[in-house]
């Protein structure tokens, strides 16, 4: 079973010593052509190295064989008046090949020990990280519900005191940020999305239709596709909810808004414009990050975390699309590119949507 077990582990080598003596069979047996098999050692053992990468000890011990074996049989030959003398130094320039090419392949070899290594440190990082997030947004959520219950209460029988009120706003707040970070910590799971068949102009008139409800902003949706899409309804929503609220938060009063959809290329691209401060340029490449702020001041004072747009682009990823932020005619421009699903295709409108302008 032992023998069988190394056979197997082995096979590789054991078929190119096969083939190696063969052919130095060969060398001995037909000298006016021993060049032939000579190369087809050398060029097997190279090609057998760049698959396996021995240990240095057995490269050197393999190395070492072949060597003397090609080596000896065409100085003997040289000797009988078979071969040229000069035949001889193919034998060092072949090794020395060889050896140039172990060179690389050991680096090659260190290079992608060390990239694997990073790679498990990353990963080993990024799921403690999630873990963190789990756990501390499971532990802050127990006290801020019972903190919340007590101040309502005590609103009740203090129904004109200003201080209840901030607390429960900043409590609201809390939460908010809590189901943020645990939406984020499942965001790598593969159940975060559940796909399923909505008719995707409805769909964004309802989003939109909330937001026009409770922020006095001028707003207007443009909606130039219609159909179904395989999504996951709420966690589009949540998506669309953060691209909005971002944009109320950094727009004046009745400050201008536009929700927009349009079909390109197989994909449904949804914006989400305004005529805000916009974003600083050194700011965009990382704006998708979690906890990234453009502007730690101002979101410090609007009550932003850094957490609205890491959320969209998890969604996004999870959908197999991708999000994007530029400034396009005075307008800061976020937009959620999402693959349509399947047989399912967004197709331009046969009808245009009518747009709306809610102050």
């Amino acid at each position: 079973m032992r023998a069988t077990g190394w056979l197997r582990r082995n096979a590789v080598e054991v078929l190119w010593g096969l083939f190696a003596v063969a052919n130095w069979a060969a060398m001995i047996a037909w000298p006016a052509w021993e060049t032939i098999p000579f190369h087809f050692v050398w060029i097997s053992l190279t090609i057998v190295y760049g698959f396996r990468v021995w240990r240095p000890g057995v490269t050197g011990l393999i190395l070492s064989t072949v060597i003397l074996a090609t080596g000896a049989s065409i100085l003997s030959d040289a000797f009988r008046g078979i071969q040229l003398w000069g035949e001889l130094f193919e034998v060092p320039l072949m090794s020395a090949m060889f050896l140039a090419m172990v060179w690389h392949a050991r680096r090659r070899q260190a290079a992608m020990r060390q990239v694997e290594a990073v790679a498990d440190t990353r990963a080993s990082l990024l799921e403690q990280q999630e873990r963190f997030l789990h756990d501390a947004s499971h532990e802050l959520r127990t006290p801020v519900t019972i903190a919340r219950g007590h101040l309502e209460l005590l609103s009740r029988d203090l129904p004109d005191a200003p201080e209840l009120t901030v607390a429960l706003d900043e409590l609201q707040r809390m939460e908010r940020i809590v189901d943020r970070l645990l939406l984020l910590a499942k965001a790598e799971q593969p159940d975060f999305v559940v796909l399923r068949d909505v008719q995707i102009d409805r769909f964004l008139e309802d989003v939109f239709m909330r937001w026009s409800e409770v922020a006095p902003r001028a707003w207007r949706l443009e909606v130039d596709v219609q159909g179904v899409a395989r999504v996951d309804p709420e966690a589009l929503r949540s998506a669309l909810d953060a691209l909005v609220e971002n944009a109320v938060k950094y727009t004046e009063l009745r400050g201008a808004i536009t929700m927009r959809a349009l079909a390109v290329g197989g994909e449904i691209v949804l914006e989400v414009v305004d005529d805000g401060s916009g974003i600083p340029d050194e700011a965009i490449a990382t704006v998708f990050d979690r906890f990234a702020r453009a502007d730690d001041a101002r979101t410090r004072a609007r009550g932003g975390v850094g957490l609205g747009l890491a959320i969209v682009s998890a969604i996004a990823r999870a959908h197999g699309g991708h999000c994007t932020v530029e400034r396009r005619d005075g307008h800061t421009v976020f937009a959620l590119v999402l693959p349509v699903g399947g047989e399912l295709e967004a197709r331009p409108a046969q009808e245009p949507v009518p747009a709306g302008l809610v102050s």
